[in-house]
């Protein structure tokens, strides 16, 4: 005899607003949060900021998440004001994309 199974949209909400859901979304958040870290570029000594990015990584979680706000969620973002110039890159410095190579090698 095969096992039946019924999906309910109310269970499956439930599961995706589970503290082990958001758990995991953390854990897979840190990991990337670590791996920016470990990337993440670090100014000479005439820079006036010297590991300023690399120390302004943080990490957030909900189970409030999402569009509608019905799943748990996990952020990773970067506080320095100079954050988005770093990823994305200005016309005199090139883009080194931390965040997104951090989510390609650590979002597992």
């Amino acid at each position: 005899m095969a096992a039946r199974f019924r999906m309910k949209k109310r269970g499956v909400g439930e599961l995706l607003r589970s503290p082990q859901i958001e758990a995991e979304m953390r854990r897979r958040a840190e990991v990337i949060e670590s791996v920016g870290q470990a990337i993440a570029p670090v100014g000479g000594p005439s820079d006036p900021h010297p590991g300023t990015y690399k120390a302004s990584f943080r990490v957030s979680s909900t189970r409030r998440g999402g569009r509608r706000r019905d799943r748990a969620v996990a952020t990773v973002a970067n506080t320095a004001y100079y954050a988005r110039f770093v990823e994305y890159g200005t016309e005199r410095v090139h883009a080194h994309h931390v965040l997104l190579r951090a989510a390609a090698a650590g979002g597992r």
